[in-house]
């Protein structure tokens, strides 16, 4: 059994949950800011990178397993070389995605496991992409606008493996429905970390 100080030794994990456009990205770089010793891992950038220097090498369909092995190497690498608090920063709407996260990579024994859920109403989502000017250099195969991409998701919301996170799929679970929980959110979790 772990002493009150190992426990506290322990590093942060946040993974965010949500459609595109819900604020994944902006809350986890204004985490990053309040969070000392803290990190984004977001596969946005890994896409980028890819597209940018290595879209010859890119899948053309199914998954883009390029863009999944970078983010693996980075995330080990986080891991095992440093000591940050890690905000993984993907839509991560899948459970079996999730439990691997959580088993495999962040395991509670190392790990303070948090989700946030980005449940914002798909017509703000829809609002958003309109007004969208966040870089398309992220896109793989037919999607030429966000508002493809959110249609994607919300099309995808059937499948049985697309879930909202529930309680005890982490050591905490919070839920953001509107820009107004954002504060409240990032200020807990910043409790968290000071044990």
């Amino acid at each position: 059994m772990k002493t009150k100080g190992e426990i506290l030794l322990k590093r942060i994990v946040v993974i965010t949950v949500g459609k595109t456009h819900s604020g994944k990205t902006t809350f986890a770089q204004a985490l990053e800011k309040e969070l000392e010793n803290s990190m984004v891992i977001d596969q946005d950038n890994h896409a980028e990178f890819i597209n940018s220097y290595y879209k010859l090498l890119q899948p053309t369909h199914g998954p883009n397993t390029l863009k999944h092995a970078i983010s693996k190497l980075i995330v080990n690498y986080a891991i095992e070389q440093s000591n940050y608090h890690l905000i993984i920063c993907n839509s991560n709407r899948s459970l079996k995605d999730r439990s691997y996260l959580f088993k495999e990579l962040f395991p509670k024994d190392d790990f303070i496991q948090i989700i946030v859920h980005f449940d914002i109403p798909d017509h703000v989502l829809q609002a958003r992409v309109i007004e969208s000017q966040r870089s398309t250099n992220i896109f793989r195969g037919a999607y030429s606008n966000f508002a493809e991409v959110l249609k994607k998701q919300q099309t995808d919301s059937i499948k049985p493996d697309v879930m909202d996170p529930v309680e005890g799929e982490a050591d905490y679970l919070f839920r953001i429905k509107d820009n107004g929980d954002t504060e409240a959110v990032l200020l807990e979790i910043l409790r968290l970390a000071e044990g």
